[in-house]
């Protein structure tokens, strides 16, 4: 099993997510580069350019949109954040604000033991399938004790990127 860790950042208080240590961006950044990659026409890059597009192209969710953490993260969102169609739940958006622009769903599956996260979507390209992210199990008492006990930064965690052999840009 994994584990979760949340935590809010900035003085919007958008949430944040590590998994077994990562944060979920950097999840996605891997899971959606060779996506890009094949959408390089429409995006000439640097190589440097493009390893920040993918560990910033996703932020938190505003504390505002997710209102109550408890049952949003344990797949009980509020209708305007979930994804009817695949049953899923919003856990990144868009770094302008506005988290429908670019968000990241997961189906999020809670047992009595455990809270599963699996078939990672990005709606805005639905040839992209379910993502190479996860799926992932917690404990579901670890996993609420994580909720229970969020950690607050000022600034984004996630400021160093991590290395990457990418050769090209998106």
């Amino acid at each position: 099993m994994q584990h979760i860790e949340f935590f809010t950042y900035t003085s919007s208080r958008l949430w944040g997510i590590r998994v077994d240590g990562s944060d979920l961006r950097v999840h996605a950044a891997e899971a959606t580069r060779p996506l890009w990659l094949q959408e390089k026409s429409h995006y000439e890059r640097t190589p440097e350019d493009t390893e920040n597009f993918l560990f910033h192209q996703y932020a938190g969710l505003a504390e505002s949109d997710v209102r109550d953490p408890v049952p949003h993260f344990l797949g009980d969102a509020a209708p305007e954040l979930r994804h009817t169609p695949t049953d899923a739940t919003a856990v990144l958006g868009c770094p302008c604000g506005f988290w429908e622009c670019w968000p990241l769903f997961t189906r999020i599956t809670a047992t009595s033991e455990t809270v599963a996260w699996s078939d990672f979507r990005q709606p805005h390209r639905p040839a992209w399938g379910v993502l190479a992210i996860g799926p992932f199990v917690f404990p579901r008492p670890a996993y609420e004790h994580a909720l229970a006990r969020t950690v607050h930064h000022a600034g984004d965690p996630l400021t160093a990127l991590p290395p990457s052999d990418v050769a090209g840009g998106v």
